[in-house]
């Protein structure tokens, strides 16, 4: 490791999913690691196998991003039951995710949460899931290539509508902008001490934000990591890593 890179801030970032890490599958983990790269942040993953761990690797940590999932999280959750629509959940990145949370807030380190684990952090502070938009909200609008006849290789673009003032508009120095979507899921009741600071057009939450102090802990529905090029998603990651930076600044000299 060269000095340069040792003077990055660390970004823990969990596995996606358990079954992706037993066979050491990083196609779409590294999608996340790379954008944390670009932005002048060290990913380091973190293992959904050994949560006895943590307590050793997180303080070692200047901030963290929740990936998305193929998962869904336990609707006993959410004191809600599976009607039919949620997705098996897997109960270690569950874990990991929720001992990030605890970790981050207490310490009050930044997080990002991108879609799976926006919904794991809005669970996480008592709020409550949407299982299925298109069975639930009749939304004309497509949140997942699936919703498209005939089905399409890319992700949908919607418009997300961003709520002046809010940390993310300031980030896209703009009120609306396009946003990719693949989620069938959304936050419906929100979490205590979150904000809502993005919509879609159908009134989907699509960004949150952590009002409880001023740590940054940001959650977004869609999947910066992987809209290549585009510069709001190139500054929110900027931003992210900057609170890290500030983060690690504020821990070696308090």
């Amino acid at each position: 490791m060269n000095p340069q890179t040792i003077q990055r801030p660390r970004v823990g970032i969990p596995w996606r999913t358990s079954t992706e890490e037993v066979a050491n599958n990083l196609a779409k983990t590294s999608n996340y690691q790379d954008a944390v790269r670009a932005a002048g942040g060290e990913p380091v993953l973190l293992s959904l196998q050994h949560p006895e761990k943590l307590d050793e690797l997180l303080p070692a940590l200047d901030a963290f991003l929740l990936p998305g999932s193929p998962a869904d999280v336990n609707p006993a959750e959410y004191h809600e039951v599976n009607r039919g629509k949620s997705e098996a959940p897997d109960l270690p990145r569950e874990t990991i995710d929720r001992a990030i949370l605890k970790h981050a807030f207490g310490q009050k380190k930044p997080v990002l949460a991108i879609c799976y684990g926006c919904q794991l952090l809005n669970v996480y502070l008592g709020g409550t899931l949407i299982q299925d938009l298109r069975e639930e909200t009749d939304t004309p609008i497509a949140h997942t290539r699936y919703d498209i006849v005939p089905q399409p290789d890319e992700d949908p673009i919607h418009p997300a509508i961003l709520e002046q003032d809010s940390r993310i508009a300031k980030i896209a120095q703009g009120v609306e902008v396009p946003v990719n979507s693949s989620h069938h899921q959304a936050v419906e009741r929100v979490g205590k001490n979150l904000h809502v600071t993005a919509h879609a057009p159908d009134g989907t939450i699509e960004a949150v934000e952590w009002a409880g102090d001023s740590n940054w802990i940001v959650g977004v529905q869609w999947h910066p990591e992987r809209m290549l090029g585009d510069t709001f998603s190139e500054h929110l990651f900027r931003d992210f890593i900057a609170a890290a930076s500030q983060s690690r600044s504020a821990v070696a000299h308090p």
